[in-house]
């Protein structure tokens, strides 16, 4: 057997893998109980907004939540960068935009929560014109870095392993952003997903592919969970 049907035959059993993990974890997610889902969505977002690396982080990418995906909500953390009049301390956000069905997404930027629209799936996001006709800035083409990514996903662990839903939207965008970071010799962001209880699994248990990109931390119900060294010295 050739070299590169061994490695197909590995990945289609680690695609395997993950479609199992995926399938319960959405079991789980789907049977938790209401009250307890707006607790910890609440105690979530504090967290987030009360931390000095939140606070201090001048430009940053952050997901918009969907109710029907059971997405930790990242409405109050949203609402608190555009409602923040305070020049000194206004944060500059880059929200998804989906290009296509082919793993295409964009981060464009937007001041208001009326920039958004409600997508085929009903999601919410930028339309990538405002309503002046301008192109909205895309986070790859603009001048400076971004300090911040608050990701979605359907599982993590411990060690900063990352299960999306199977589009590889955030992991194609990531490894773009890691080559214009590197490209511009800028500080690599945080990488910080926000979990629920029951999606965060024991260390090691979610399969991955080289083409998966790792987090630094979680913030979950209980606290913030740095991972890497880069988390650790910054959180």
């Amino acid at each position: 057997m050739s070299s590169t049907s061994k490695s197909q035959e590995e990945l289609d059993s680690i695609f395997k893998q993950k479609r199992v993990v995926r399938s319960t974890v959405r079991k789980s997610l789907k049977a938790m109980d209401p009250s307890l889902r707006t607790q910890q969505d609440e105690s979530i977002q504090n967290t987030v907004l009360e931390a000095p690396w939140f606070k201090s982080c001048k430009r940053l990418c952050a997901y918009i939540s969907c109710k029907s995906l059971n997405e930790v909500d990242t409405s109050q953390i949203l609402s608190e960068i555009l409602q923040n009049p305070d020049s000194n301390t206004q944060k500059k956000l880059y929200v998804p935009w989906v290009e296509d069905k082919n793993s295409n997404m964009r981060m464009l930027h937007i001041s208001h929560m009326e920039d958004l629209i409600a997508n085929s799936m009903n999601i919410l996001e930028p339309a990538p014109v405002d309503a002046q006709g301008n192109e909205r800035e895309d986070v790859l083409q603009a001048d400076e870095p971004i300090d911040l990514f608050i990701l979605p996903g359907l599982a993590f662990d411990r060690c900063g392993r990352r299960l999306g839903r199977g589009g590889g939207y955030y992991d194609t965008f990531l490894k773009r952003y890691q080559d214009r970071a590197k490209e511009k010799d800028w500080r690599y962001p945080l990488m910080v997903a926000l979990s629920y209880s029951p999606q965060i699994l024991e260390d090691a248990s979610i399969p991955v592919t080289p083409n998966d990109v790792l987090i630094d931390a979680l913030v979950t119900p209980s606290g913030v969970v740095p991972i890497t060294p880069r988390a650790i010295e910054r959180m």
